[in-house]
């Protein structure tokens, strides 16, 4: 088992040069490849109003005319190093780890993430709890009612929340409970949890709730469909067979079975949250990781949108590490050599 962990740490680190490698060449390499000049990738870092003198100033100052294997090389060592960047007269440093400088907002990147990360941890954490145990419960009551009128209203709903995209069930929650019946605070009312932590849950309730009912659709019609097929397996009608009841059955052998599955997808689904829950966070204005992303696409700011992406990775990278390690955990056929 160490061997194995230690293999998937060096697996994960060489997926994370690769992923860095990858991301590089998307914002630098194949803009060159489709014809853009050096002075047209600079102008994602000025902005869109900056004349084309200061842009190709800009071009200069950043290495964009020397050859990429050292634009690499200097973005790599920025991050574990940090940078120094010249925004005309001064030279300003951006400390380690830096994933960028802005120009437009005068800023280094990581500071930004820091500070809109506690927002999307708190959307993803609490948004994952609740799909996880409605999605799963539901999933299981009805592959065991499998026919009944709960198992076809459920999974109607089910259809129903895998087929609403969240910018629609986001909007219509927000005008009919929100701004409608008052029951819940408007978008744009995010405060830190030390701040208020009953204002912070009210904030976030409903995006919870939006997120939730998307995501826990989609993880009842597989646990559904996974516990249909364990529940005729032979190790169930064993289980059976010896006296077992059937708490002790559905429990300890047919849902077992069935959460490495559920296991995988969720701690993607995590991951791919932790990155920036771009839809939700732009419906209901919350200022976390996924708004900041979009506000940079709008204001053409590439460093920004660099650094979300490779934070990004990191979190789909690290909870796929996790999931790896917790199957031994799940499932105990699971035996790594």
């Amino acid at each position: 088992m160490l061997a194995y962990i230690i293999r998937r740490l060096i697996g994960a680190v060489i997926l994370l040069f690769v992923v860095s490698l990858v991301t590089f060449a998307i914002f630098f390499l194949v803009p060159r490849i489709a014809g853009a000049s050096v002075d047209d990738l600079a102008s994602r870092y000025v902005g869109k109003t900056a004349d084309a003198t200061t842009t190709h100033a800009m071009a200069e100052k950043l290495g964009f005319t020397d050859p990429l294997w050292e634009q690499y090389g200097r973005f790599v060592k920025a991050i574990f190093a940090g940078a120094d960047y010249s925004t005309g007269p001064t030279t300003v440093h951006c400390p380690a780890p830096c994933f960028g400088y802005s120009f437009i907002t005068q800023n280094p990147v990581w500071p930004d993430l820091v500070d809109r990360m506690g927002v999307t941890i708190s959307l993803a954490i609490g948004a994952s709890i609740l799909w996880l145990f409605f999605g799963v419960a539901t999933g299981v009551v009805s592959a065991l009612r499998r026919g009944t009128v709960f198992d076809r209203a459920a999974m109607g709903v089910a259809l129903a929340g895998v087929s609403l995209p969240i910018f629609f069930t986001g909007l219509l929650s927000l005008t009919i409970f929100s701004y409608g019946l008052g029951w819940t605070a408007p978008g744009g009312s995010y405060v830190n949890f030390g701040d208020n932590p009953i204002r912070w849950a009210g904030a976030l309730i409903l995006p919870w709730i939006t997120l939730a009912f998307l995501n826990a659709a989609g993880y009842a019609r597989l646990t559904r469909a996974t516990m249909l097929e364990t529940m005729n397996e032979d190790f169930i009608r064993t289980a059976r067979a010896k006296g077992l009841s059937e708490g002790n059955v559905v429990v300890k052998h047919g849902l077992r079975a069935v959460l490495t599955p559920i296991l995988t997808i969720f701690g993607l689904d995590l991951g791919i949250l932790l990155g920036g829950a771009v839809l939700t966070e732009s419906t209901y204005s919350l200022p976390g990781i996924g708004k900041y992303a979009v506000d940079a696409i709008v204001n053409n700011d590439l460093p920004k949108v660099l650094g979300v992406t490779l934070v990004g990775a990191f979190f789909i990278i690290v909870a796929n590490l996790i999931v790896d390690l917790l199957y031994a955990v799940v499932d105990p056929r699971v035996r790594y050599s």
